[in-house]
């Protein structure tokens, strides 16, 4: 039972923290945010991206366009371009989903203990009853067993929360950064044509 309880207070404490970041810090607002960057790219004006980026820096799709804005000014190529937003978008994604993992190990623990309980209390509970008085017995295997009983319930009780806890933050996270892929792709393609016009810009300066 105390074991239970240990699981069931990690899994209340990993529930409250990822609610806070994935549905209060973090909104499904990514590609809405990225379309500021839209017109300085393809303008050419990647300092001024890179800049508008560092001022909206908390947000996961400005680090990923000023990394990418970064690579495009310094000529890295398009290769670079994505290497670099794709470094910040790992780094990023994977914050989304830190910790929510172990709920789903958790709910399957804590199922398990409440099992392991039961059946350790059944045998108690039919040990304890081998020498004991015929007219005790039935008293004592049922109390034994109600006993036993009770780390099964406790353990869903603790199970079902953090499962379904789980899911529902997993799809929170799945919808996070999949706004945040497609905001980031978009960039990227600005980015691209952006790269693939400054020559053109350079020869035509010359020419001029």
């Amino acid at each position: 039972m105390w074991a239970i309880l240990a699981i069931q207070v990690a899994s209340i404490v990993i529930i409250i923290e990822r609610s806070y970041a994935l549905y209060l810090r973090r909104r499904p607002n990514q590609k809405r945010l990225v379309s500021v960057f839209e017109s300085d790219i393809k303008q050419g004006q990647l300092a001024t991206a890179i800049g508008r980026a560092q001022e909206l820096g908390s947000y996961s799709v400005a680090k990923a366009v000023k990394a990418g804005a970064q690579a495009a000014a310094d000529m890295g190529g398009r290769d670079e371009i994505q290497s670099r937003m794709d470094e910040i978008l790992l780094h990023e994604n994977s914050q989304l989903e830190k910790r929510t993992g172990f709920l789903a190990m958790l709910g399957n623990v804590g199922t398990l203990l409440g099992l392991l309980g039961t059946i350790v209390g059944l045998i108690q509970a039919f040990a304890s009853v081998a020498n004991t008085n015929p007219v005790e017995k039935a008293a004592l295997l049922t109390q034994g067993i109600a006993l036993a009983m009770n780390t099964t319930a406790y353990g869903l009780i603790a199970a079902i929360p953090a499962l379904v806890a789980y899911a529902i933050l997993q799809n929170r996270a799945n919808l996070l950064a999949d706004d945040l892929n497609q905001a980031a792709l978009r960039a990227f393609n600005w980015l691209s044509y952006s790269y693939d016009s400054i020559p053109k810009r350079a020869v035509r300066t010359k020419k001029g």
